[in-house]
């Protein structure tokens, strides 16, 4: 019998795999059919422009009713998103895919992490996030590859297919699993806004720092597909490189308990985000497939502690019953960065050139440690 938190991962595993992989397949599609970069940023960010709305009333939900409805409902709605380019692969087609596909997401996403960390004890809790984060890794290394290989071998329609029988699993499992996600919910709705969570300093920085990691993460995902088309790159060889991110990001995460116990979590996350904002600056500058690999293996290495780590922290500074809407003001401050950061990036871009993207993100991330290294000391 798995355990609750086992079953959680692998249904993100699924989740994050067709959510990042229908990212790469709606990029290389879109170039594939004359798009520039400002559209294809457009593009990106109509994944989350519409769950701006939805992030703190699935949290709400959750911490009310439970995380089993969001998920389903979230799951439903992302299959279907992953359906229509499958039938209708044309730009038009891309732009009703992509917000339906995010939509869905959210609904999993918060109501997963929510759940996940009201499984065990608090002493168990950042072992549980690190589990967790090992879908959503796992989800990131498989995604990318599985995208490339399906596009060069069979085309981009039979792409989106294969992410759309992926989402069967979560649909199906979540379906049959009365029992999951049902256990400390509050019985009723809280008397503050949401936004008076802000007004507690030690979360409100934390909530801050994940924002501009999602900006760091959000920036390199988006430009290596553009990067690697500007060089020539297959779509294989660009979801390998991705790929290889993913799994040094899996690679770390197995490894975060023990460094977790060994040093804070606060000094794991400045000392990676530090690091992480060093390996940025020369990407632009590589063309050599395996120094890319090799490079975005460190980068994976750096901000794979992000998410887990992140989440532990703003769970752990959450008021009591309200953890399911912290997550949901979590991500919903990390949207706001998913829809920027794609229409920034791609005006960037397409002025500048692409090195001066990467310049950015090395300096939202050397910021990101600066202000985790000042919550550690105070």
């Amino acid at each position: 019998m798995l355990k609750p938190i086992t079953v959680v991962t692998l249904l993100t595993l699924a989740m994050q795999g067709g959510h990042m992989g229908s990212r790469v397949v709606a990029s290389l599609l879109a170039l594939h059919l004359g798009a520039g970069p400002l559209l294809i940023g457009i593009l990106i960010a109509s994944y989350s422009v519409f769950q701006l709305g939805f992030a703190l009333v699935v949290g709400r939900i959750s911490d009310r009713y439970g995380s089993r409805w969001p998920m389903l409902g979230g799951a439903i709605t992302f299959g279907a998103g992953l359906v229509i380019p499958a039938a209708w692969p044309v730009l038009p087609a891309l732009f009703v895919s992509a917000p339906l596909i995010g939509i869905g997401f959210v609904f999993f996403n918060v109501a997963a992490q929510s759940l996940a960390g009201t499984l065990g004890s608090a002493a168990e809790r950042t072992r549980n996030f690190s589990t967790l984060s090992l879908g959503y890794s796992s989800g990131h290394m498989v995604g990318p590859v599985i995208a490339g290989l399906m596009i060069d071998r069979f085309g981009f329609g039979p792409a989106y297919i294969a992410f759309a029988v992926l989402a069967l699993l979560p649909i199906t499992a979540l379906a049959l699993s009365r029992n999951l996600g049902v256990s400390g919910l509050r019985s009723e709705p809280p008397a503050t806004s949401a936004l008076d969570l802000l007004r507690v300093p030690p979360l409100r920085r934390m909530i801050v720092v994940s924002g501009l990691v999602t900006t760091g993460w959000d920036l390199y995902t988006f430009y290596v597909p553009i990067y690697g088309h500007s060089i020539g790159l297959s779509a294989s060889t660009i979801g390998t490189i991705l790929g290889a991110f993913a799994a040094a990001s899996f690679i770390v995460r197995i490894s975060l308990p023990s460094l977790t116990r060994r040093f804070s979590v606060e000094t794991v996350l400045a000392a990676a985000m530090g690091i992480a904002a060093l390996l940025f600056l020369p990407f632009a500058y590589i063309e050599f497939v395996p120094a890319l690999i090799a490079l975005s293996f460190g980068i994976g290495l750096t901000l794979g502690v992000s998410q887990p780590l992140t989440l532990n922290l703003t769970y752990n500074r959450s008021p009591a019953g309200r953890s399911g809407e912290v997550t949901g003001l979590r991500l919903t401050i990390n949207n706001v960065t998913h829809i920027a950061v794609p229409l920034a990036a791609g005006s960037v871009g397409a002025l500048l050139g692409i090195a001066p993207v990467f310049w950015a993100s090395a300096g939202i991330l050397a910021v990101s440690a600066w202000l985790t290294h000042g919550d550690r000391s105070a």
